[in-house]
């Protein structure tokens, strides 16, 4: 942080100084659950932070594993320290109440010093300096965790202790109605979710089918006249394969490669950066993505298991990573958009997750799971109308969703310029005698 940048009452030191940085509690498998147990406590890692702290979907460790002081009190920052998605590492959340429970080796805890105002260190590590820190270092390079020294050396701005209070009460005051415009946009996306997994519903109960079936005549498990239940391995073309594994030394440069965070409902993101991998071309050859295949996520936690993803452009040749798995289908018996709609459907995803092998932390489902899921099939004229009617509702959410999407990056660039501000000192107005500040 540039000494220009900050008043020249302010003061500036390292993070180091300003509070101690916790590492995260490490236990074996055996010694962890997905379910609460006795003399367990919850262990909280990557996914459950972002701005805020979330407690769904927690793993929860013995008691004897966690130290008194690894137990999160109110005040600490949470941070993920390493993560297989480059996105999530760095981000933090403040506790912000005593928590009975720890974080993971994959996370790291920064306690503020008592000297220091929490809140206005919590803000400093969402401020657009930090995050522009940690950009740097993760820029142009496959790695995906931050170091100690990464969060210890960073510079820090230190204004007097009743500024540091000033500084947080106009950051609350500014924010508050930015966060509830927030909340009302995430409540919108959140419906337009609801209401897109509604259409996948209908389409598959038969009511955008040729013979429009009214949504009394429905009922469950009972298919429309004309379709069939069907093993899904019945209209594979081939087997399905699963990706290559490649240690991050090779990553870099060369071919394009698809993980896991590049598709969610049935699409793959438009916007994807793919990360590029250093490989033979008989590997090319062997992994490559092609159009209309679809990619099933195999290896995941059960929140996110069995999500997919349907082929629809390919810029260059493009190969997928070994969480994923590749199914193409056999188009003279069903449509690869119509499978892919079933199979992003909340019912499709629990036919394809329906015999997952379920480990600490993670989950899986194999070939032969994908193969034995059942999918209910018309014929492939009347496959091909289905999408045809659902597309053209689901356009209508597309532009809803990318409305919204842009409102909400919006308010962050706003949040994120009321920040930059705070830690510039042009967000308070220091008046030594009319405040008072020095007491």
């Amino acid at each position: 942080m540039n000494e220009n940048n900050i008043p020249k009452h302010w003061g500036r030191t390292k993070a180091s100084e300003v509070g101690k940085l916790l590492r995260g509690v490490n236990y074996k498998k055996q010694d962890a659950s997905n379910e609460a147990k006795k003399d367990y406590l919850p262990v909280l890692r990557g996914n459950n932070i972002n701005g805020e702290l979330n407690f769904v979907d927690l793993v929860y460790v013995q008691k004897k594993n966690i130290s008194k002081e690894q137990l999160i009190k109110t005040g600490d920052i949470v941070f993920a320290m390493s993560s297989g998605s480059k996105h999530l590492v760095g981000k933090s959340a403040k506790a912000k109440a005593d928590f009975n429970g720890s974080f993971g080796a994959f996370c790291g805890v920064f306690r503020p010093n008592e000297n220091f105002n929490k809140d206005f260190v919590a803000y400093f590590f969402q401020s657009p300096y930090y995050k522009k820190v940690i950009s740097e270092i993760s820029k142009g390079t496959n790695i995906n965790n931050l170091k100690r020294e990464h969060i210890l050396d960073l510079d820090f701005p230190i204004p007097p202790l009743p500024e540091q209070k000033a500084i947080v009460a106009k950051i609350e005051e500014l924010l508050s109605e930015l966060e509830n415009g927030k909340q009302q946009l995430q409540t919108a996306q959140q419906q337009l979710k609801v209401y897109r997994q509604s259409l996948l519903k209908w389409a598959f109960e038969g009511r955008f089918g040729f013979a429009q079936r009214p949504a009394n005549d429905v009922k469950d498990g009972e298919l429309p006249v004309g379709w069939k239940w069907v093993k899904f391995g019945e209209i594979f073309k081939g087997t399905p394969q699963n990706g290559m594994y490649k240690p991050s030394t090779d990553y870099g440069s060369g071919t394009p490669i698809l993980r896991i965070d590049g598709f969610y409902d049935g699409v793959i993101s438009q916007n994807y950066d793919y990360k590029r991998v250093r490989i033979s071309k008989e590997e090319i050859q062997k992994y490559q993505l092609f159009l209309n295949d679809i990619v099933v996520n195999r290896v995941n936690s059960m929140s996110h298991l069995g999500k997919c993803g349907l082929v629809n452009s390919i810029k260059e040749e493009t190969v997928f990573e070994s969480n994923v798995m590749k199914i193409q289908i056999n188009n003279a018996l069903a449509s690869p958009n119509f499978i892919t709609y079933y199979l992003a459907s909340l019912k499709g995803i629990k036919e394809l997750t329906k015999n997952a092998k379920h480990a600490v932390n993670q989950a899986s489902i194999n070939q032969t799971d994908v193969a034995n899921s059942l999918i209910p099939l018309p014929s492939l004229e009347e496959q091909q109308h289905i999408v045809s009617e659902l597309e053209s509702k689901l356009t209508v959410c597309d532009k809803l969703e990318e409305t919204i999407s842009q409102s909400l990056q919006q308010a962050e660039t706003l949040r994120q310029s009321i920040l930059k501000k705070a830690f510039e000192g042009k967000l308070v107005k220091y008046e030594l005698e009319k405040n008072n500040l020095n007491g």
